[in-house]
Parts: structure tokens; C-alpha cells; sequence
């Protein structure tokens, strides 16, 4: 684990990246911004008031912030008249809001929130104003799963439900975006309980549909599917059930077929294989946004802070 943060700093020292923390409020917080203010590989930018919170970290208040007529008058612009001027003023005192407006409008690159709050009030703002890259029409929550020197990607383990085969592909290309963005290169399995048509339901049909999908809108991309779990992670197995196929036991991002399926899936890693799960890490934004676990600590938000800010330089 020390390793993947070491390779991360190492790509950050000297790009300037900035990332705001809007719950200044809490301890867990300044912990971490102090520690990375310290280190001086990113910038914390913590919101709340300056008398609570230590004169070494920088502090934005939206009750006072110089430039909120311009928050207020992009964030109008955004919303499409959907909010007044005084509707966007009272919106803008959300920390939430604010933060993500911060972001939007380039005066930072990402934003970790969720200590304090639902993943409601992280990610709602994140969608009304940073919204969706283009070609992608939701969001979803991979997991970084780590152990000494492997590491995978899981989703979505996070947000989507029950997701539709132009889900999973989008899901599969976005995953595969996240892998490349911690040096893990991208073989995508995309799972089911059958493996190349051992089985035949709407549900492993809705993962083949997935497949094509996927392939054709990233034809650059080792995608296989469907896929039994063994046969993704065993060479053996997979020359026995899937001979011939792109990936073939040597999968590296595990695209599931729902999300008790991915959440079941990766805290049995964490759990009994003693996986270290580090997310959930938003995938397909404009500009990265991530949520944190109300049960965090301080270390917890440290990392995430370096997570997002590794997205920023996509």
C-alpha cells in the first residue's frame, strides 16, 4: 500500500493540485488536511470559518468568499433556470455546494466529502453542476483493492442498483479509465454466475449484451465477458471454459452484474482476503468528486484526498 501512494506522489510533486474539503467542522478533516498541507505534494483547501479551524491550512467561508457574485452567477448559468440569483446565494451556503462550485469553476481540481454527510448531499451537487463526461450517461463507484503488490479494480460496487447493459459498458470503460489511472493495466471481466453461455437467463443475456456494447464503443480494450468469477482470475479454469477468450484468468478490473453483487463481492475480498478497499471512487464526472464513509478516519480522508487528486490529472 505504501508503495501505491509513494507512485502517486511521485506523479502529483509539482502539478499544483488543489483539493477541497468542505467539512472543516470536523477534526477528522483538519488531521488530514494538516498532515497534507505538511507534506506539500497537494493542496487542501478546507471550507469552513477561519477562527475554527488552524491558520496553517487555507480557509474558504462562503459566508465572506470575495468572489461568490461569480459562484452565484455560474451556478445560475448551470441550473438553467432552475434557480434564481437569490435561490443560488442561499444554495451556495450548503458547504457541499459551495465546494463543488469551487471545483466547477477551476479554482480547484476535486473535492472529498462524506465524513459529515450523506452520499446524497456528496454526489447530488456533483451531478447538477459538474455532471457526467460526455458519452456518459451515469456515474458509478469502483473500489481500488489492494494487497502488498496486486491490485484490481471493482464496480460498481457503489451507486447503480440495477444496472441496464448500457450501464455495465459504460461502467467497463470508465472502470478500465480508473485502472490505467493507478497503473494497473486494464483487463475487464465482465462477471456473471455463467461463463460463455454455460447459462442463459435475462440476466447473464443482459451481461453479453454489456460485452458487445463495450467493445464496440472501446474496440482499444481487453474486454471478455460473460465470465464466471474463477474463470477471470484462474488461466487454467478459463482455458477450460472460455478458450480463445481475450481475458482469460488474468483479469485486472471485475465489472459486476449488480450492486449487492459488487458490494458482496468486495467486502468478502476485504474481509476474508484481506483486500484493503479504498473507495468508493467516483467514475465518469467532469471533474473528480469523492465520498467518503461517515465512519472514516483520519487517515481514511488523507488517502482519499490523493486518490482524487491522481484523477485530476487525467
Amino acid at each position: 500500500m505504501a508503495d501505491l501512494f509513494e507512485e502517486i506522489k511521485d506523479r502529483l510533486r509539482g502539478k499544483n493540485i488543489s483539493i477541497i474539503l468542505p467539512e472543516g467542522n470536523d477534526e477528522r478533516i483538519i488531521e488530514a488536511a494538516l498532515k497534507l498541507q505538511k507534506e506539500g505534494v497537494i493542496h487542501p483547501i478546507v471550507i469552513g470559518s477561519d477562527a475554527e479551524i488552524t491558520p496553517e491550512i487555507e480557509v474558504l467561508n462562503p459566508k465572506t468568499y470575495e468572489y461568490m457574485d461569480e459562484l452565484v452567477n455560474a451556478f445560475v448559468e448551470r441550473r438553467k433556470g432552475k434557480a434564481t440569483p437569490e435561490q443560488a446565494q442561499e444554495i451556495l451556503m450548503d458547504v457541499n455546494y459551495f465546494g463543488t462550485m469551487l471545483v466547477y469553476t477551476k479554482k480547484a481540481h476535486g473535492l472529498v466529502s462524506g465524513a459529515a454527510h450523506t452520499t446524497a448531499e456528496t454526489v447530488r451537487p456533483a451531478l447538477q453542476i459538474i455532471k457526467t463526461k460526455p458519452g456518459v450517461s451515469k456515474t458509478s463507484g469502483a473500489f481500488l483493492m489492494v494487497k502488498n503488490d496486486t491490485r484490481y479494480i471493482f464496480a460498481d460496487c457503489a451507486i447503480t442498483i440495477a444496472p441496464t447493459s448500457e450501464d455495465l459498458a459504460e461502467i467497463a470503460i470508465e472502470g478500465a479509465k480508473t485502472a490505467e489511472a493507478f497503473g494497473i493495466k486494464p483487463k475487464v471481466a465482465m462477471l456473471s454466475f455463467s461463463t460463455k453461455g454455460s447459462a442463459k437467463s435475462e440476466e447473464t443475456e443482459k451481461v453479453v449484451q454489456a460485452t458487445i456494447l463495450a467493445k464496440e464503443r472501446a474496440p482499444h480494450l481487453s474486454i471478455e465477458g460473460e465470465l464466471q468469477f474463477d474463470a477471470s482470475v484462474v488461466p487454467s479454469i478459463a482455458d477450460k471454459k472460455a478458450p480463445g477468450a481475450e481475458v482469460r484468468g488474468d483479469a485486472s478490473v471485475f465489472v459486476f452484474p449488480s450492486l449487492e453483487a459488487g458490494n458482496i463481492g468486495y467486502k468478502i475480498a476485504e474481509r476474508l482476503g484481506e483486500f484493503e478497499a479504498i473507495g468508493p471512487i467516483l467514475q465518469g464526472l467532469n471533474a473528480p468528486v469523492n465520498d467518503l464513509s461517515r465512519g472514516c478516519n483520519a487517515e481514511d480522508v488523507y488517502k482519499l484526498a490523493y486518490i482524487t487528486a491522481a484523477q485530476a490529472l487525467d
